[in-house]
């Protein structure tokens, strides 16, 4: 059986920027930063005070009264949100019943809705009660968002959860892709959330990950990461079917590389092995050669080890070119979204395309003789984008790579 294309239709997001793919636009181009004081939880036991927050978050301006937010987690809504703006986006609500059969339904994620359960078990240890209570952990698992998106919108397709880590939002698209290339479903609704919360927050200080001051993605003087949170989601879809209906294409799924470093629970492989083979195995995958990408979103995570491996990754696939391919940052505007992070970037990917424009790395001031990249440093720059690539590289080394290109009838950058 021959395989499908695999297109994008629809785009939503949620993020510290943007409450909306529209205003996201804007604030890439802008190089707008997201980072300021976390309120959602006091700070005032860390060495770090700042995040990524989405600030004024309220669940009813974007999710309809007919939704019931019983049992949803901030992380749940937020999802939600940016799927109700994907199928909007994507001419799919409301949905036919024939339609939603083969719709499935893949997110990643990670904390869930632990900034509901840290509470509740707070006040459990504070009272030295016997037993913990089970329904707030039961509702709020990390699952609980493609459910709830499922449920509501009553699609009956494959439906699964990812937690790779980082590279959870990126991995659930590259499974969504391979769901439709195999006529599993028609359509997906893929991507990823993520909240800020203490048990996060806690383990980025505790391991010094995290940098005080906004984080300097692939600059001399970078000191860690910048926790952010947020949403994304993107409506695949196989390219006939979305022929059949009419849809606007905003772009296609060319390839999708997955590898694990084995190597630390935490620390990525500083030869960059795992990584630059995640990479190759996209470009492979979308039957692409390295001089065809013309806009690398990088991980970019400004931890001193990760940017260092991560240039050294991108030299290994892309040799000669590596100084001349832009590869900027995005996490320097909307803050590391960890589960959330591959998704959003890819829509950040799909509006560069559209709009011809690279986003940049803000904050950076000094290059460092490192990660000698062009990452394209304080200002976005206007360019003719036809085929980017993603990356995300986890905790763990899970290391996804996506492919994507603008589409064209003729199959675009294959």
């Amino acid at each position: 059986m021959k395989s499908n294309r695999v297109v994008v239709t629809g785009r939503g997001t949620i993020n510290a920027i943007a409450e909306n793919v529209d205003d996201f636009t804007a604030a890439l181009k802008n190089g707008t930063c997201g980072i300021g004081p976390v309120t959602l939880f006091d700070t005032g036991g860390y060495r770090t005070h700042i995040g990524a927050q989405v600030n004024g978050f309220d669940a009813r301006q974007h999710i309809p009264a007919n939704y019931s937010l019983k049992r949803m987690s901030r992380s749940d809504c937020m999802a939600m949100a940016a799927t109700l703006e994907a199928m909007a986006d994507a001419g799919l609500l409301p949905m036919a019943d024939r339609m939603a059969a083969r719709t499935g339904v893949i997110i990643g994620g990670g904390a869930g809705g632990m900034l509901e359960c840290e509470p509740v078990f707070a006040r459990y240890l504070g009272n030295g009660a016997d037993r913990m209570p089970v329904s707030p952990f039961a509702a709020f698992s990390c699952a609980s968002s493609a459910d709830h998106i499922a449920t509501h919108l009553n699609l009956l397709g494959p439906r699964t959860t990812f937690m790779t880590a980082c590279s959870s939002g990126a991995t659930a698209i590259g499974f969504a892709r391979d769901l439709i290339r195999s006529h599993a479903a028609d359509i997906v609704v893929c991507g990823g959330t993520e909240p800020l919360c203490r048990i996060t927050y806690s383990a980025f200080n505790a391991l010094q990950a995290v940098d005080p001051d906004p984080c300097k993605p692939f600059d001399r003087n970078r000191r860690g990461l910048t926790l952010g949170e947020g949403a994304g989601i993107v409506i695949l879809e196989s390219l006939d079917h979305a022929r059949k209906r009419g849809a606007v294409i905003y772009g296609e799924i060319l390839g999708c590389g997955i590898t694990c470093d084995a190597h630390h629970m935490t620390a990525p492989d500083s030869e960059g092995t795992g990584a630059a083979a995640a990479m190759t195995a996209a470009l492979a995958d979308a039957r692409i050669s390295a001089d065809r990408v013309d806009y690398i979103n990088a991980h970019g995570t400004a931890t001193p080890a990760n940017d260092r491996m991560e240039a050294l990754a991108i030299g290994r696939v892309f040799g000669k070119r590596t100084r001349q391919i832009p590869a900027s940052s995005t996490k320097s505007m909307i803050g590391h979204t960890l589960g959330a992070a591959g998704a959003i970037e890819a829509v950040a990917c799909l509006l560069a395309m559209e709009r011809d424009f690279v986003p940049p790395t803000i904050h950076h001031d000094t290059p460092d003789d490192d990660c000698p990249l062009d990452v394209v440093p304080g200002h976005s720059r206007p360019a003719r984008i036809d085929t980017v690539l993603s990356n995300s590289f986890a905790f763990g080394g899970n290391n996804t790579a996506l492919v994507l290109g603008r589409f064209t009838e003729n199959g675009g950058a294959r």
